[in-house]
C-alpha cells in the first residue's frame, strides 16, 4: 500500500535515564482490506502481514527479554494473560487483525516450551509449533439492548442524539456545501475511472471516501474494478485522498462543537480508566494489567486527534491515518521501581508521566513510532496530573457524562441529569459496569450513528493540510447495507 511520510518531529526515543515504563495503550487500525464498494471486506495478506509485523515492533519495544522500553515485570516470552487486554469491536477485519498482530507480540514458544507428558507417558506438542492462544475480547453491548452489528434498524436510537445533531449542522452549513459545489467538475471528469460502480449522480463530494477507497484499494491491488487509470496521476490520487480527508474531519470533529467527536470522548475515557488502573495497582504482581491494545476505525483517530490538539503538533493529524497506523500513550516513571519493597507498594502520581507516539502504517524499524506533544503543549513528556487535567475536559468515563453530553434520555440515561455526573473521573478514572456498556455499544455502533448516513471504512495515508477543503459524505454505494460489517459503515 502505498504511503507518505508523516511529518518526523524526533525518532522514537530511548528511554531516559532512570527511566521505567509502567504500562502503555495502544490504539490500533486494521491491515489492509479489500475495497468497501464490494462487500464483504476481507482482511489481505498483506493486511495480515502487516499486523503482524507491527505486533512484532512493539514486542521488541515494551515485551521481549531486551526490549528498548520493556514494561516493568512484563513476561516477556509466555504471555501472562492477567497482564494483557486486547479489545475490538464484533467486526472480521479487526478481529483478524487483532489476533495477526499478537502473532507478533507473542510468536509461538516451539514445540519443546510448549509440550507436556501426559498420564499415559506420552509426550504431547502444543499446537501450531507452541501457538500462544490470547483471547481479542469484544466490545459488550448487552448493557444497553442494542444488538448486533447485523441489524442496522437499531443503529440510529444507538448512539448520540447531540453528536447526530451536530453531524446534521455540518451537512447543512455553507463550508460542505460550498465544497460540493466547487469540486463537482473534478469528480465528474473521472467518472471513467469509476462508472463500473459510482453511475454520474454519485460521482461528487458527497461520496467523497467511497471513490476514494475504491481507487485507493483498486490501484494498490491492480483489481479491474477501475478503468482508464491513465487519469488517474499521482496528483489527482493526491486530490481525492485529500479531499476524502477533509469531508471525514469535517464529520469527526469540530472545535466548537466538540460533542461531534463523542467516540474520541469514550476513547479518551477508556485510555484513563486503563492507564490508571495500571498505575494503582501494586507493583510486585503479575496480575496487573500493564498492557491494552484495542483495535479501532479511523474515524476515532481522527476525533482523538482533534479532542486532544494533535493537529497543533503537526497539520498531518488533519489526514486519515494509513492502514495498521497505531498510537501508544506510555505510562512512565523515574522513580526507582526496584527499590519497592513492599507487595502493596504502588507509585506515586506525582512520579508519573505519560508520552504519546504514533506510527503512520504498520509500525517497524523504519517507520518507528514519533514522539508529539498533546494538549497544544511543548513538552513531549508530561506529568501524570497534567495528562489527567487535560484529558478530563473532554473524555467521558461515566454514564451520567455521557447521558447529559449526549442529551439521551432513554435506556441507561432515563434517570440521568446534570446532577448525577459522577466526579470519579477526577478520583479514580474509573468506570461504571453501566457506561462500560454504554460505550461498548457506542464504540462499536456510534461511528456510524455519529456520521449519519456514512458507510466509509479505512484507507491510506498522504498529506493533508489544515486549510484543505471540507468536503461531503463519503457513502458506499446502495448495497446490501444489512451485510456490511463495523468497519464498512465507520
Amino acid at each position: 500500500m502505498k504511503r507518505a511520510a508523516f511529518l518526523l518531529i524526533l525518532p522514537c526515543l530511548p528511554l531516559g535515564a532512570g527511566e521505567t515504563v509502567l504500562g502503555a495503550y495502544i490504539f490500533h487500525r486494521h491491515g489492509s482490506r479489500t475495497s468497501k464498494s464490494y462487500p464483504p471486506v476481507q482482511l489481505t495478506p498483506l493486511g495480515a502481514s502487516e499486523s503482524r509485523s507491527s505486533g512484532a515492533w512493539y514486542r521488541n519495544r515494551y515485551v521481549s527479554g531486551n526490549a528498548s522500553a520493556k514494561i516493568h515485570g512484563f513476561s516477556p516470552d509466555t504471555v501472562t494473560l492477567s497482564q494483557l487486554s486486547v479489545l475490538s469491536p464484533m467486526d472480521d477485519i479487526l478481529q483478524n487483525s487483532a489476533q495477526a498482530f499478537l502473532q507478533g507480540l507473542y510468536p509461538p514458544v516451539g514445540k519443546a516450551a510448549s509440550s507436556e507428558q501426559s498420564s499415559t507417558e506420552d509426550v504431547v506438542n502444543g499446537l501450531l509449533d507452541g501457538y500462544q492462544y490470547i483471547p481479542v475480547n469484544t466490545v459488550g453491548m448487552s448493557t444497553t439492548g442494542v444488538q448486533g452489528e447485523d441489524n442496522m434498524r437499531l443503529q440510529t436510537g444507538s448512539g448520540c442524539p447531540n453528536a447526530i445533531k451536530s453531524t446534521e449542522r455540518y451537512l447543512e452549513s455553507s463550508e460542505y456545501l460550498q465544497n460540493l459545489k466547487d469540486t463537482m467538475n473534478f469528480y465528474q471528469r473521472l467518472l471513467p475511472v469509476y462508472d463500473k460502480t459510482f453511475p454520474a449522480e454519485k460521482a461528487s463530494f458527497e461520496h467523497a471516501y467511497g471513490i476514494y477507497d475504491l481507487v485507493h484499494v483498486s490501484t494498490a491491488l491492480n483489481d479491474t474494478k477501475i478503468s482508464h487509470t491513465e487519469l488517474l496521476t499521482a496528483e489527482v490520487q493526491h486530490q481525492l485522498y485529500t479531499l476524502a480527508s477533509a469531508h471525514e474531519w469535517g464529520l469527526a470533529f469540530n472545535s466548537s462543537e466538540p460533542v461531534r467527536a463523542m467516540v474520541g470522548s469514550i476513547l479518551a475515557g477508556q485510555i484513563v480508566q486503563g492507564l490508571n488502573a495500571t498505575l494503582r495497582a501494586p507493583l510486585k504482581t503479575n496480575s496487573t494489567n500493564r498492557l491494552t491494545i484495542q483495535f479501532g476505525a479511523y474515524a476515532s483517530f481522527m476525533s482523538f486527534f482533534g479532542l486532544s490538539q494533535a493537529t497543533a503538533a503537526s497539520e498531518d493529524f488533519y489526514g486519515i491515518v494509513d492502514y495498521d497506523s497505531s498510537f501508544v500513550i506510555e505510562l512512565v516513571t523515574d522513580a526507582e521501581v526496584d527499590s519497592l519493597s513492599s507487595s502493596a507498594d504502588t507509585i506515586n502520581a506525582d512520579d508519573a508521566y505519560i508520552r504519546f507516539l504514533f506510527a503512520n502504517g504498520t509500525a517497524s524499524e523504519t517507520n518507528q513510532p514519533k514522539p508529539f506533544p498533546l494538549f497544544g503543549q511543548q513538552e513531549i513528556r508530561l506529568k501524570w496530573n497534567t495528562f489527567i487535567e487535560e484529558m478530563s475536559k473532554f473524555s467521558i468515563t461515566d454514564t451520567a457524562e455521557w447521558c447529559v453530553a449526549c442529551g439521551a434520555t432513554e435506556g441507561v440515561c432515563s434517570g440521568a441529569g446534570s446532577s448525577d455526573v459522577s466526579t470519579a473521573k477526577a478520583d479514580s478514572g474509573g468506570m461504571s459496569n453501566v457506561v462500560a456498556g454504554v460505550i461498548g455499544a457506542v464504540v462499536t455502533l456510534a461511528v456510524a450513528t455519529l456520521l449519519a448516513a456514512l458507510a466509509v471504512g479505512i484507507g491510506g495515508l498522504r498529506l493533508v493540510k489544515k486549510k484543505a477543503p471540507r468536503l461531503s459524505m463519503a457513502i458506499a454505494p446502495k448495497t446490501s447495507r444489512d451485510d456490511m460489517s463495523y468497519e464498512e459503515r465507520v
